[in-house]
């Protein structure tokens, strides 16, 4: 799988999280090392290179605990040999609550956060909009 990096255009504050997770998709599992999260992605680090196409969708989940785990389907955006951006497409909303306070957590700015919030609302309504104009 190849991918241009494009320009970094992030609007969206990315926290250094370093834990395994499994990423799933294709009909295939990827153990990788998350490297970076944000509320909108991650940027992971594989184990071997990813055999799907630029549109595939893939499942990660990783654990925060014992009890907590986080899953989101996710996209693939970008890649370098096994380093690979990816843009969440869904998240439930256990995840995204889990999600949430972990970057709370590490941003330690709670008006940082509801601004990134108040962003990815918007773009979720950009999105909604699109989507039905497309109808």
């Amino acid at each position: 799988m190849t991918f241009e990096k494009s320009d970094d255009k992030r609007r969206f504050h990315r926290i250094f999280y370093h834990t395994g997770a499994v990423l799933t998709g294709s009909g295939q599992t990827y153990p990788c090392k998350i490297i970076d999260l944000s509320l909108r992605g991650c940027l992971l680090d594989c184990e071997q290179p990813l055999a799907g196409q630029a549109d595939t969708l893939y499942n990660l989940k990783f654990d925060l605990s014992e009890e907590i785990s986080i899953s989101m389907e996710v996209a693939a955006t970008h890649a370098d040999a096994n380093r690979v951006g990816f843009k969440c497409v869904h998240i439930d909303i256990d995840s995204i609550s889990n999600l949430r306070r972990l970057v709370e957590l590490n941003l330690g700015d709670s008006e940082l956060l509801e601004r990134e919030l108040a962003a990815l609302g918007d773009l979720a309504a950009l999105g909604d909009l699109a989507e039905q104009a497309d109808h």
